[in-house]
């Protein structure tokens, strides 16, 4: 049997190592780099991070943190219950408008984010006539942000899912469109709204430039902040944000994987 393009082996092999070495030695270096010390290695910068002694100097980054935490509900909201249903109600009743709103959706990819700011700044000083100038304001914008990214995930999931059928059988048997949606679709739907979630959290943990031009406070501003007291401080935070990215990553294939186990389980005979 002929291998065709496929690469060999050791070339697979190869192109693995080069890749694992080309992430891992930025990482390492930001890990050695947090242990120095006056008399070679330690922990004391780690330690220092969580010292009470520190908590004025560290207050900024922790409330950079919550202003995030905060902005990054706010945008899981607004992907789940604004996106996700409008993707299914042009899947289901418009059609015909799939190509145009795709293309609505993944505009914001194109649009640098300092231009994204520009046209934004006139509609928040409206927002904070109207709404106050709170830091979860900015999850309008990062709602924006984070489109394309949640729309792809969303979509890979209904292009693998009949979701007019789906739908088609429950209003058949007399279910409302909420339990259609909530009940129906969205269990067949959840690898994908889980992946566009934990994009969404990934994208907003990691946002700098609107939030800095906005001025606003989140986690990757009060990073610039604190680094430029103690740099330790800095590359730690961003070194364990990595890591949260890398354990998300984990989460997403684990929640892809268990649907497609339960449908490969041999289905139990039901006996009389």
């Amino acid at each position: 049997m002929t291998r065709g393009l496929a690469p060999h082996p050791a070339t697979r092999w190869v192109i693995g190592i080069a890749i694992v070495g080309l992430f891992a030695i930025p990482i390492v270096s930001m890990a050695e780099y947090t242990l120095r010390d006056v008399d070679g290695h330690s922990l004391v910068h780690w330690a220092s991070l969580f010292d009470p002694a520190n908590a004025a100097k560290y207050r900024p980054i922790w409330i950079g943190l919550g202003n995030s935490v905060v902005l990054a509900v706010v945008s899981v909201g607004i992907v789940l219950f604004l996106l996700a249903p409008t993707m299914v109600l042009v899947a289901l009743r418009f059609p015909g408008l799939r190509r145009s709103f795709e293309f609505l959706v993944l505009l914001p990819i194109t649009i640098p984010a300092i231009v994204l700011v520009v046209g934004l700044a006139p509609i928040y000083l409206a927002i904070g006539r109207t709404f106050g100038t709170g830091v979860w304001t900015l999850a309008f914008a990062y709602g924006i942000t984070v489109l394309p990214f949640a729309y792809r995930a969303i979509q890979s999931s209904m292009e693998a899912t009949d979701v007019t059928t789906l739908a088609e059988a429950a209003r058949s048997l007399g279910a409302p469109w909420p339990t259609v949606l909530l009940r129906v679709l969205a269990p067949n739907l959840r690898p994908g709204l889980i992946a566009a979630s934990l994009i969404s959290v990934a994208v907003v943990l990691g946002e700098y430039t609107i939030a800095s031009l906005l001025n606003r406070q989140n986690l990757q501003t009060a990073l610039v902040v604190v680094g430029k007291q103690d740099p330790y401080a800095s590359v730690i935070l961003s070194l364990l944000a990595l890591v949260f990215a890398f354990v998300l990553l984990l989460v997403i294939g684990r929640a892809a994987r268990r649907p497609m186990r339960a449908a490969r389980r041999p289905m139990k005979e039901v006996r009389p």
